[in-house]
């Protein structure tokens, strides 16, 4: 009956009031529990409370400003003449296995003829290096917060391993094609096979085959890396590093 319908109305806005307002209470306690989740992960990796710390989106952009400023200045270090050459940590020297051949090559007067095969090997790195520049923007980019949270719990090369293990692959791929090309330009094989023939001439010397495009190529990736790690070192223990208001904020807290 209509009556009937009219009081049961007020009884059945109340019952529905409270319903929504126990959803929303439910809704507001998850999120009030993700919110929590997200400080204590920030508190983990900051080392103090939240509301003293830069917060979570400010800690990944700042790591990924670090990881872009540390490879811009790294590639830049590299990809120039004389940036692996001149570099006593990454100069490319000749392989482990050539060195005694070498030494006999010196003092039977090939000196110059092996400087010129060492140089050669450094230009081609040099002219490799700027190609790490998109695939570091490309790994960095990819980060997730979880990847940025590993990264700063870590030790001082955390990102330079990441680097590794995320970019390695690509960075070979691109790297190869103009180390290879640079090689034939300067005749870097041509000046290996000669010397290796000069050494096979000489009592008890060992011929040694060597693929010097993957061995230039690998090198180069270890000069890479190298320079990385030291700017990431850099970064995390000299304010002077931190050349960005937001590196300042996070790198200083």
């Amino acid at each position: 009956m209509p009556g009937e319908n009219d009081d049961m109305r007020p009884a059945t806005a109340m019952i529905l009031g409270l319903m929504l307002g126990i959803a929303a209470l439910s809704s507001l306690a998850e999120a009030q529990t993700s919110l929590d989740k997200m400080f204590n992960t920030l508190k983990d990796v900051t080392g103090k409370s939240a509301g003293s710390s830069p917060g979570a989106a400010n800690v990944t952009e700042g790591l990924k400003e670090a990881l872009r400023v540390g490879t811009d200045k790294a590639v830049s270090r590299t990809g120039k003449t004389d940036g692996f050459f001149s570099n006593p940590l990454i100069k490319i020297v000749t392989p482990e296995q050539f060195q005694s051949i070498e030494k006999g090559l010196r003092l039977a007067g090939y000196g110059s003829t092996v400087d010129e095969f060492v140089l050669s090997m450094n230009r081609a790195a040099e002219a490799a290096a700027p190609q790490a520049k998109q695939i570091f923007v490309n790994a960095i980019t990819s980060m997730s917060f979880a990847d940025a949270n590993q990264i700063l719990q870590g030790g001082d090369t955390a990102a330079t391993d990441f680097f590794k293990e995320k970019t390695s692959q690509d960075l070979y791929s691109a790297f190869r094609p103009v180390v290879d090309s640079n090689l034939d330009k300067l005749g870097t094989v041509q000046k290996y096979n000669n010397l290796v023939g000069q050494a096979k001439k000489m009592p008890f010397m060992k011929s040694q085959n060597l693929d010097v495009g993957n061995y230039v190529t690998n090198k180069a990736l270890d000069g890479l890396f190298r320079m990385v790690a030291e700017e990431e070192k850099s970064i995390r223990t000299n304010p002077a590093a931190r050349v960005t208001p937001l590196l300042k904020q996070v790198f200083g807290n």
